[in-house]
């Protein structure tokens, strides 16, 4: 029963290290131009829980900063980029600042270009935007 206890008082003071991170660092497939930047910058900005967004094309990472206190949960991260034409691959949640993340991953290698050509935007999530040329 003491055993039973203590794990459970050590998973109740686990839980506002979780619920207090302060960025959900993201891996996102079809990130490829400018565009698609500005329209996951848009759509993230729409929570009220989003501080700030950044996103690197070159590395295809997409960081939410928190407000204090907030979260998104990872469903609806996951709704909002697929209903967007992206693909979330893998969600992170850590202390660091949105300014740390960008410090960080700009001395990281990029990786391989995608091919702008074979590259198209949902016209239902991105109305005005096809292929592009």
């Amino acid at each position: 029963m003491k055993i039973i206890k203590t794990l459970l008082l050590t998973a109740l003071l686990a839980l506002p290290m979780l619920a207090s991170a302060k960025t959900i660092e993201m891996d996102v497939n079809g990130l490829v131009c400018a565009f698609c930047a500005q329209g996951i910058e848009k759509t993230l900005k729409t929570f009220p829980a989003t501080e700030a967004v950044y996103v690197s094309l070159e590395h295809r990472i997409v960081a939410v900063e928190l407000k204090d206190g907030q979260d998104i949960d990872d469903k609806t991260l996951r709704k909002a980029l697929t209903d967007s034409g992206y693909t979330l691959v893998k969600v992170r949640r850590t202390d660091e600042t949105i300014d740390a993340v960008r410090a960080r991953v700009s001395k990281e290698k990029a990786l391989p270009a995608v091919d702008p050509a074979k590259h198209s935007h949902d016209e239902k999530a991105m109305p005005g935007m096809g292929h592009h040329e």
